[in-house]
């Protein structure tokens, strides 16, 4: 049985206070999660020490939403993964469309990233995902294959073992719009054939595959009952305990 993960990537949005509230009321909540799923938390880098001691004896997972391509330095403004992993956090997110559309982070950026996140002992949350241009002209698989290739093709099977792959059409995040279950299965599916292709069907199906564009209490349901569908990389909801909660459950 894969892992199966519901992920809240909170962006640049709360206070400090209000990510603990939103941090305690989540653990206050986990009663309600179903056995066998994992919840994940992404603050902004300010909260992490603040939630990760709200966290610390739950279940609940702190991740970062990014890390530096450096081990340390003269980089102002940036936050290394050994940073990272002395805050409490066991992941960081690597990749997300809004790093690769507005801070112009390439592949090769990215796979210099994921080297320090292992090196410390971070799991990564590897986004991938297309434009809307890019699928109305048909290129959707491409996309996401060039980049799986680029940055996970590099690894070994045991280090496959640290990622978790969300897929976000980048179109669906924070518009409302939702891939439907059935294009969202599909590109899915592609990603395991993808997976299965270069490090073999052990790898491709022990690989949690989250779906990240727009997931809400309403959908959710639905989108976890695709066999390819792991869970959620959860935007908007996640700012809600109870949305969140309730996208948890919907397994």
């Amino acid at each position: 049985m894969r892992n199966k993960i519901v992920a809240g990537n909170w962006k640049m949005n709360t206070t400090v206070t209000e990510g603990i509230a939103l941090a305690e009321a989540i653990v206050a909540r986990m009663d309600s999660v179903p056995a066998g799923v994992s919840l994940v938390v992404a603050p902004p880098f300010t909260h992490l020490t603040a939630v990760a001691k709200v966290l610390a004896g739950s279940p609940v997972a702190l991740s970062a939403q990014n890390c530096a391509d450096q081990p340390k330095g003269a980089y102002t403004g940036e936050v290394s993964a050994a940073m990272l992993k002395d805050a409490g956090c066991r992941y960081t997110i690597l990749g997300h469309s809004e790093r690769r559309e507005y801070y112009g982070e390439t592949s090769e950026k990215l796979v210099r990233k994921m080297a320090l996140a292992f090196e410390n002992g971070l799991k990564v949350i590897f986004c991938v995902g297309e434009k809307l241009e890019e699928r109305q002209e048909g290129r959707h698989f491409d996309v996401v294959q060039t980049q799986i290739a680029e940055v996970l093709f590099g690894l070994s099977p045991e280090e496959m073992a640290n990622i978790v792959i969300a897929y976000e059409p980048v179109w669906a995040i924070g518009t409302g719009v939702t891939a439907t279950s059935e294009q969202a299965q599909e590109i899915h599916a592609f990603i395991r054939r993808t997976l299965a292709a270069h490090f073999g069907e052990a790898v491709a199906e022990a690989t949690t595959i989250l779906y990240g564009g727009s997931c809400k209490p309403s959908n959710a349901k639905e989108l976890f009952a695709c066999p390819d569908i792991d869970g959620g990389l959860i935007g908007g909801a996640s700012l809600k305990a109870d949305d969140f909660i309730a996208i948890a459950m919907s397994f």
